[in-house]
């Protein structure tokens, strides 16, 4: 299925419903009084995070979505029953904002999470509640108010722990399939990949990571060159950067400039997309004699002066690739310690305060 990251819905929530004029009339108790219900609260409308998506292109074919209205209140004093709520489910990783005033309304990113979009209207009231000691026939009732009815934009951004990049046939599609379950288009032609790529690494004993794919750079994709900037904004949402390098292009580009290419386009975006934490794994070792392939290890590191880990694979053969997720998986447990510690420090501060 092709990824579709955008998306326009309109929700109209339920209306509530109407309250009831009545009087009591029975034989005993002519002058029983008024017994009209109130209406019932109209359906919201929810927004639920649902894993089981990866992409919006369901809002293409369904852009209407409306709640039940709740039913108008009866004589005897009986309410009217709530409008049912309408729970739409979206994939981990949108966010949800007013399509005519660009207010960002929240984001759903747990599996399982609810966000409220649209609020049903509330009920009527029945006549019954305005009898008083100076009005025992109160004739008065209130309808039922209509529910939130708005366009919304919904936005999709891919939720992985590790982000590849790098420029056209790095070899980012063959690394993805042959460390996860994914099956991205591979070939020996720029641009295979056209939309971002899920796959769930498996690490062993209930331990894994997710791994996104992104649609090769060039020069100008910050500034919408390519297929750059509709993409870099996935990487936002990523813990570790891993930038892949061809070291036997076909163009027989420098490697260095190569990665530096990639990393002005990582800072003209912004966002902190540049500061993020990135690896850098040179790909196809296994077409470069293994005393050239050190030699230009070692040069590019000196000349990028480059500080992060830096890995020799080959994702077509496999050739250091366990490695290389493995130390992945330690790292990104090394994260986890930290946020958790961080959260429990700024938990014991705001008690503090």
């Amino acid at each position: 299925m092709k990824f579709v990251d955008e998306a326009e819905i309109k929700v109209i929530a339920g209306k509530g419903g109407n309250g009831a004029l009545s009087f009591l009339r029975e034989k005993y108790r002519p002058h029983g009084g008024p017994d009209g219900g109130d209406g019932g609260n109209g359906g919201s409308i929810y927004l639920i995070a649902d894993s089981g998506l990866n992409t919006l292109a369901d809002f293409r074919y369904t852009r209407n979505y409306k709640a039940k209205n709740g039913q108008n209140g009866a004589g005897r004093d009986r309410f009217g029953k709530y409008g049912e709520d309408l729970v739409v489910k979206v994939p981990l990783g949108t966010i949800v904002s007013d399509a005519e005033t660009g207010e960002v309304i929240g984001d759903v990113v747990r599996e399982g999470e609810k966000l409220l979009v649209a609020r049903g209207g509330i009920r009527g009231l029945g006549n019954a509640r305005f009898k008083s000691s100076i009005n025992q026939t109160p004739r008065k009732t209130t309808p039922g108010k209509p529910g939130d009815e708005r366009v919304l934009k919904l936005e999709l951004k891919v939720l992985a722990d590790v982000g590849l990049l790098g420029l056209p046939n790095a070899g980012k599609s063959t690394f993805l399939a042959a460390v996860s379950s994914a099956r991205p288009r591979v070939a020996d032609y720029p641009f295979t990949t056209l939309y971002p790529q899920l796959g769930v690494v498996d690490v062993g004993e209930s331990s894994g990571f997710v791994m996104a794919d992104i649609p090769g750079l060039i020069e100008g994709a910050a500034t919408g060159v390519g297929l750059g900037i509709a993409f870099l904004k996935h990487l936002k949402r990523t813990r570790i950067l891993l930038h892949l390098v061809d070291l036997a292009p076909l163009d027989e580009k420098d490697i260095v400039q190569s990665v530096r290419e990639i990393e002005t386009e990582l800072r003209a975006f912004g966002d902190s997309v540049g500061a993020k934490e990135r690896w850098l794994v040179l790909n196809k070792s296994d077409l470069v004699d293994q005393a050239e392939l050190k030699n230009i290890k070692t040069q590019v590191v000196r000349e990028l002066n480059w500080q992060a880990p830096v890995y020799c694979i080959s994702a077509a053969t496999g050739e250091g690739c366990q490695a290389l997720i493995n130390s992945l998986m330690d790292r990104l447990s090394e994260l986890d310690s930290e946020e958790k510690i961080s959260l429990k420090r700024a938990s014991q501060e705001a008690q503090h305060v």
